[in-house]
């Protein structure tokens, strides 16, 4: 496809539409993406570019290809092992599934899996199943109960949310919530992480540290989680494990 004559803005367009259309091919190791990086602009025209999704076929689509066996009947994963989806946005959970489709996402076998469903995907069911999650309550980590029965200590409490609120400016350290909200309810493509599971969280920060995932635009998460010490990591997966789904209503 050649675009190099066309103006930008359909020259953005073009790049859309082959993605949404002709998933790449998949990485022949874990770690090693195939597919470019998305510049903003190619990000925010792929996803206009995809159909509107339908809440219904979503729930259809979860069924189908038993997405539940991981995270969950709800979308509100049962095992630490996996993330939750349930009142995901819309825009991220598209947009992990047009990265593991490319192979812009495959960190490990566990993105492989992903990579496979991907690309049996349509980009309507892509769609249809980010509706779907969406509309679902936020989730509550499987160990949010005792985490809330035996919650961060004073000292505990106030290093995560000096990190979450503030960061941490000595170290250019960005506060979690300017890109993931004051409660952890995500922005556009930026997830919603109120809820997750602390051993998924943990694991994401330890790939993004180690350069094993590439697919976060501006390398924010990368340059992020190289500043944090494990120790810190844990402690925000265990902050945002237990906030309550009340804490998240808002989406904006």
């Amino acid at each position: 496809m050649i675009t190099a004559a066309l103006p930008a803005s359909w020259r953005a367009a073009a790049v859309a539409a082959a993605l949404i259309a002709s998933p790449a091919a998949v990485a022949s190791e874990p770690g090693q993406p195939t597919a470019p990086p998305w510049s903003p602009v190619t990000l925010k025209t792929t996803l206009a570019h995809l159909p509107k999704g339908q809440i219904a076929a979503g729930k259809q689509v979860h069924d189908t290809l038993m997405c539940a066996s991981c995270h969950g009947a709800a979308g509100n994963a049962a095992t630490l092992n996996w993330p939750s989806v349930a009142g995901q946005r819309f825009d991220y959970t598209a947009k992990m599934l047009l990265d593991y489709r490319s192979g812009l996402r495959a960190e490990d076998e566990r993105a492989g899996l992903m990579t496979h469903l991907a690309r049996m995907m349509t980009p309507q069911q892509i769609a249809d199943v980010s509706a779907y999650y969406a509309s679902l309550p936020k989730p509550t980590a499987p160990q949010a109960q005792a985490a809330l029965a035996q919650p961060l200590n004073a000292t505990e409490r106030r290093q995560a949310e000096r990190l979450v609120r503030h960061g941490d400016a000595t170290r250019l350290v960005t506060a979690c919530a300017s890109c993931h909200g004051l409660h952890g309810e995500g922005r556009g493509t930026t997830p919603a992480i109120a809820g997750q599971t602390t051993d998924y969280f943990i694991r994401t920060m330890r790939l993004y540290h180690q350069g094993e995932r590439h697919n976060d635009v501006y390398n924010g998460m990368r340059q992020f989680s190289q500043r944090l010490s494990p120790a810190e990591a844990t402690l925000i997966a265990r902050y945002y494990a237990a906030l309550p789904p009340s804490a998240t209503d808002s989406k904006d």
